[in-house]
């Protein structure tokens, strides 16, 4: 594996990690609700912009990482990233070319299909009612996009990932 190559790997690494980190990060009850899924966020722009770096192994990877985590039943968190990448890497060259504003009505539905997949599974053991609290982290999943985009495409030009 050449240098950039290994350069390039522990970066997208680094930034799966900072984003467990903040999908973590202790706050309070209130902010709690608003914390989006930063790891799915992360996802999905490494596979739309990096489709032969990251792929469906990596989401399954990732979230049997953010199961383990956030103390969830195995495989629910990998099974809905890996759905969530698939689509991503299905439609990953139509959707680079559409503007930010587009982009972000597709992370809005794709977001929600991971809230949806989460919610059906935690209602398999357990039946519970959809609460206001369950579109809280697709919202500001969604208006923290462009914050992604613009962050993680510095990261990926800054030596040129490929």
């Amino acid at each position: 594996m050449p240098l950039n190559n290994t350069i390039g790997f522990f970066r997208i690494l680094l930034t799966l990690i900072l984003a467990m980190c903040l999908r973590i990060v202790p706050l309070s009850d209130d902010l709690a609700l608003l914390n989006p899924d930063w790891v799915l966020l992360v996802l999905i722009y490494w596979s739309l912009y990096l489709p032969d770096r990251v792929g469906i192994f990596h989401a399954w990877i990732f979230g049997l990482f953010t199961d383990v985590l956030l103390g969830r039943m195995l495989g629910q968190y990998a099974l809905a990233y890996s759905i969530i990448i698939f689509v991503c890497l299905k439609f990953h060259k139509r959707l680079r070319q559409f503007p930010l504003l587009q982009q972000g009505l597709f992370i809005f539905f794709c977001l929600l299909l991971s809230q949806l997949l989460l919610f059906f599974i935690k209602n398999l053991q357990h039946p519970a009612q959809l609460h206001a609290s369950f579109w809280l982290p697709v919202f500001t999943g969604t208006l923290i996009w462009p914050f992604v985009y613009g962050v993680l495409s510095f990261v990926s030009l800054f030596r040129r990932i490929k």
